[in-house]
């Protein structure tokens, strides 16, 4: 199994090496996984249980005071699934997964969506703050007030940082990707932005697969993960990361990262921002 995964892109984080160490075990367990799927969805739940990273445990808070979780997960043969605006999901990838796997559909949302996944055992009504999200959360002065006095506010702060996690595998002719996340901090209630959309966030097919994080907005307006992906048709992972982040920035002046994966076990990463960790076996 050869695995790529990353802890998002945005600023420099706080504790890099303690977030290096769990992105090298993720990915050190998802090379013993059965599968590509398995590796990936393995990877990416263990940095959703970590509070040192923006999907799950630790994820952004919206407007309303409610943390809700978005994911997506694709293989090579085009079975997809995604889930979002998800309060109290920690594991948002198997959400993800089951939606791919278990339903004719690509997308679940909300509340159905959390229904959905306790109808399936993943475990819901989780506590995802942490002693630092909630300090984050109190000192932003949270708005009260309908929609317009919401709104106001995320005007004023929304946008910063924009971490996400992900990870693409493969072994032999099967490959798969997958990418999570908490959304941006102070966002308008029930915002969802391109980690659940395919070819945005996530995108795999024949050529490779690849994983986006950062702007969502951005990234979803370009389609950034089936750029980096479609690139691979002119070169390899590396060089098609940086020609599709390159395309992205021109395009749209944000800021994003991309991990990129091929059937032959070759990786690539790029990104505009601080930072973005990645880890690779």
């Amino acid at each position: 199994m050869e695995i790529i995964i990353h802890g998002g892109a945005g600023p420099a984080p706080d504790e890099p090496g303690d977030r290096q160490r769990v992105l090298a075990d993720a990915a050190a367990a998802g090379t013993l996984a059965s599968s590509p799927l398995d590796a990936v969805c393995g990877a990416v739940r263990a940095l959703e249980t970590s509070p040192l990273f923006n999907a799950g445990v630790g994820s952004a808070v919206q407007s309303d005071g409610v943390i809700r979780t978005d994911a997506s997960v694709m293989r090579d043969d085009g079975t997809a699934g995604g889930a979002c605006a998800m309060p109290g999901v920690e594991h948002a990838v198997d959400v993800a997964r089951a939606v791919g796997t278990e339903t004719p559909h690509v997308m679940l949302a909300g509340d159905q969506a959390v229904a959905f996944a306790d109808g399936v055992d993943i475990e819901t009504a989780c506590d995802l703050w942490t002693d630092r999200t909630r300090q984050r959360w109190e000192s932003a002065d949270p708005p009260t007030g309908g929609v317009r006095e919401r709104l106001a506010w995320v005007r004023e702060r929304y946008g910063a940082g924009h971490d996400t996690v992900g990870a693409v595998a493969t072994e032999g002719e099967r490959l798969a990707a997958a990418t999570s996340t908490g959304g941006r901090w102070f966002a308008l209630a029930g915002r969802v932005g391109d980690v659940p959309q395919l070819g945005a966030g996530v995108y795999a097919d024949e050529r490779g697969g690849a994983s986006a994080t950062g702007e969502g907005e951005a990234i979803a307006r370009f389609g950034l993960a089936k750029e980096a992906v479609r690139e691979l048709d002119q070169s390899g992972p590396r060089q098609a990361a940086e020609r599709a982040l390159s395309a992205f920035e021109n395009e749209t002046g944000g800021a994003a990262g991309v991990i990129v994966l091929d059937h032959a076990g070759h990786t690539g990463s790029a990104f505009n921002t601080a930072a973005m960790q990645t880890a690779r076996r």
